[in-house]
C-alpha cells in the first residue's frame, strides 16, 4: 500500500527545540485578506480537510478572504512554519502545541480549539501473548518517533506499570519508528505490538489481524484526551478578529456536519485522499478508524496540562521546567452564537 508512507503524517510529534523563546516574524501579521492554515493528510485532521473540501471554510470567511492550505508531515514542521510566519493557524497533537507555546517569542503560539479526541491504540501482533500490562516485560514494542504523542503515552504506561525499558535497565524493548517501518516489522513478526494512533490502529488490526488490547482513551479520566488542537499565532488572531470569527464559526459548525454525517466524512477524506496522495483507504478502515476517533471542538484542557506533566517526567519539556499558563487563547464567546462547541 504505497498510501502507507504518505500518511505516515498526521501523528503529531513533540519537538523539543534547543533555544528557549524562538521568534515569531511579525513582517506580516496584519493580512486581512488572507488566512493560511496547516494540517496533515490524516483522519484526526478531518476538520480542516472536510472545512476545504466541503466549502464550509470559504463560504464563511467569503470571497474576500483568500484561503492558503499547506499540507505537512509532521507537528515539528508546522510549528517552525508558525515560528516562521509561513502560516497563521495549524492543527496538530498536543505535544508541538505545547512546545509551540513554551518556545515562542512571549508564548505567541497558543491553543485556540480542539479538533479531536481520542483516536490511539495498543495493538497486539497474533503471535504475541500480551493479554494484560504484566505481559509487557520482555516484548519488543513499536511507537513513532521520541517524544511524539503515543511514544509519552507509551513510555507513562510502563512507567504507570512499573516497567523499564531497555535503555534503562529494564526488559522492554521500544523501537521508535515511522508509522510504515511499524507496519513492516508488524508483518514480519518482528515486534510483539505497538502503540499506534488511527489510522494505523485499525490497518494493523483488519489487515495484519492485530488484536486490539485497548483504545488510549480508556487510560484517561473520562475516555477523553486531546489528540488533535487548533493552534494558532495570536498576533495574527488578535490583529484580524473579523476573519478569526468567521473562521472559528466555520470550525465549529463542520465539527457539528461531521459528527451527523460519517458516511459522507469518509467519502470527503477518501476522495481527499486521492486527489492529494494518488491512491486513497478502504471504506471499513477509515469507517472504523474515524469511529475511534472523536471529532470536537473542545480542546480538553485538562488532558493536555496532564499529558505536559507526562512529557515533562520523561524528560522531553527541558531541564528548566516550564508553565503553561496562558496556553489557551480566551476570545469573546458571544461571537461564536451560531456555534456549537462540542
Amino acid at each position: 500500500m504505497k498510501i502507507r508512507s504518505a500518511i505516515a503524517a498526521g501523528i503529531g510529534a513533540i519537538v523539543v527545540f534547543s533555544a528557549l523563546g524562538v521568534a515569531l516574524s511579525s513582517s506580516d501579521t496584519s493580512h486581512e485578506n488572507k488566512l493560511r492554515i496547516a494540517y496533515f493528510p490524516n483522519i484526526g485532521h478531518a476538520i480542516p480537510i472536510v472545512g476545504m473540501e466541503k466549502g464550509f471554510f470559504e463560504e464563511h470567511l467569503g470571497d474576500d478572504v483568500k484561503i492558503e492550505t499547506k499540507v505537512f508531515d509532521s507537528g515539528p514542521q508546522a510549528i517552525e512554519a508558525l515560528f516562521a510566519n509561513s502560516v497563521d493557524i495549524a492543527y496538530v497533537g498536543p505535544g508541538p502545541a505545547i512546545n509551540g507555546f513554551l518556545n515562542s517569542e512571549n508564548n505567541n503560539v497558543k491553543i485556540l480549539a480542539g479538533a479531536a479526541s481520542g483516536g490511539a491504540s495498543f495493538i497486539v501482533h497474533p503471535d504475541s501473548e500480551i493479554n494484560s500490562a504484566s505481559d509487557f516485560a520482555g516484548k519488543k514494542i513499536a511507537a513513532p518517533q521520541i517524544g511524539n504523542t503515543q511514544d509519552v503515552s507509551l513510555r507513562h504506561f510502563l512507567t504507570e506499570n512499573q516497567l523499564k525499558t531497555a535503555e534503562k535497565g529494564g526488559s522492554v524493548v521500544v523501537y521508535n519508528i515511522p508509522n510504515p517501518d511499524i507496519y513492516t516489522l508488524f508483518v514480519k513478526g518482528d515486534i510483539d505490538g505497538a502503540w499506534v494512533a488511527e489510522p494505523w490502529a485499525t490497518i494493523l488490526e483488519t489487515e495484519l489481524d492485530g488484536k486490539r488490547l485497548f483504545h488510549e482513551e480508556e487510560l484517561w479520566p473520562d475516555k477523553e484526551f486531546a489528540s488533535v488542537l487548533l493552534i494558532g499565532n495570536v498576533n495574527y488572531v488578535d490583529k484580524n478578529r473579523a476573519v478569526w470569527g468567521d473562521f472559528i464559526r466555520a470550525h465549529h459548525e463542520t465539527v457539528i456536519w461531521i459528527q451527523t454525517n460519517p458516511t459522507d466524512t469518509r467519502i470527503v477524506f477518501n476522495d481527499f485522499l486521492d486527489s492529494y496522495l494518488g491512491q486513497s483507504l478502504s471504506d471499513d478502515v477509515v469507517d472504523i478508524a474515524l469511529s475511534n476517533i472523536m471529532i470536537t471542538a473542545d480542546p480538553k484542557p485538562n488532558s493536555v496540562f496532564s499529558f505536559a506533566e507526562k512529557a515533562n517526567a520523561l524528560g522531553y519539556l527541558g531541564r528548566n521546567g516550564y508553565d503553561l499558563s496562558g496556553i489557551f487563547y480566551s476570545f469573546d464567546t458571544n461571537s461564536l452564537k451560531e456555534a456549537n462547541p462540542q
